[in-house]
């Protein structure tokens, strides 16, 4: 059985040789720099859990200082949990709502860039294993939804993604070799990532595959599969989505 495939995080932190203390580095804070590790555990522990008003002002003044770049005016709720911070760059007059994982590891080229005014709904993921995310100006993902990307995904301006949408960008499990697990069949770089551009409509529990680019100013119906291009001003619906009408 050939050696099983693992993105570069799993292999860093994976050693045996390596303590407990750097893994946890590897993983969570993506710098092994005592400072980091320091002003990242005194955040967590004064401030991500605090509730109100307080916890509120507390996450406005202590999180900028974890991240790579941090505009003016951005909320952070409770419990926003944020991986490899310095890899992720906010605009201003971001919200990010309670319990949202930002998770930007990976490697050097990894990350997550957030324009002006975008806002993260609660419970979301958006999670990098060595791609990218970029969300345009003014973009809305709504409640437990999730972006993940080895490869990129980029979101354009003023675009509505609902609750439950789930967009792949990257790689996938194979399923042709039967001789080793399909967990071992992983392909990183995929077909290329996803594109959406600008005003675009998601609904909710919407899919969207790697390789697909979904045009300016189209709509994707409720529980629609996005796994081919979807045209400029369509309205698209249905496993697999499909063009039923124009805007």
């Amino acid at each position: 059985m050939s050696e099983p495939k693992r993105f570069k995080v799993q292999s860093e932190i994976a050693g045996e040789k390596e303590s407990s203390l750097r893994r946890y580095q590897d993983l969570i804070i993506g710098s092994r720099s005592i400072w980091d590790l320091f002003l990242y555990e005194f955040v967590q522990l004064f401030a991500s859990w605090v509730p109100g008003a307080l916890g509120l002002v507390l996450r406005k003044k202590l999180y900028p200082l974890l991240l790579g770049s941090c505009g003016s005016g951005v909320v952070f709720g409770r419990d926003v949990v944020l991986r490899h911070p310095k890899k992720i760059r906010i605009g201003s007059g971001v919200i990010i709502d309670d319990g949202v994982l930002l998770d930007a590891k990976g490697g050097d080229t990894s990350g997550i860039e957030l324009d002006d005014e975008v806002f993260i709904g609660r419970g979301s993921i958006l999670s990098c294993k060595g791609g990218t995310i970029h969300l345009g100006k003014r973009s809305n993902v709504g409640f437990h939804s999730e972006i993940f990307s080895s490869n990129r995904v980029v979101v354009g301006a003023d675009v509505m993604i609902a609750a439950y949408v789930y967009i792949l960008g990257g790689g996938t499990y194979g399923i042709d070799r039967t001789d080793i697990p399909m967990n071992q069949q992983y392909d990183f770089e995929g077909k290329g990532g996803v594109v959406i551009g600008d005003d675009v409509w998601l609904a909710a529990h919407v899919v969207v595959f790697d390789g697909v680019t979904v045009g300016d100013g189209s709509v994707i119906g409720a529980s629609a599969v996005v796994n081919r291009n979807v045209t400029p001003r369509s309205v698209s619906v249905g496993i697999p989505a499909r063009a039923v009408s124009e805007r």
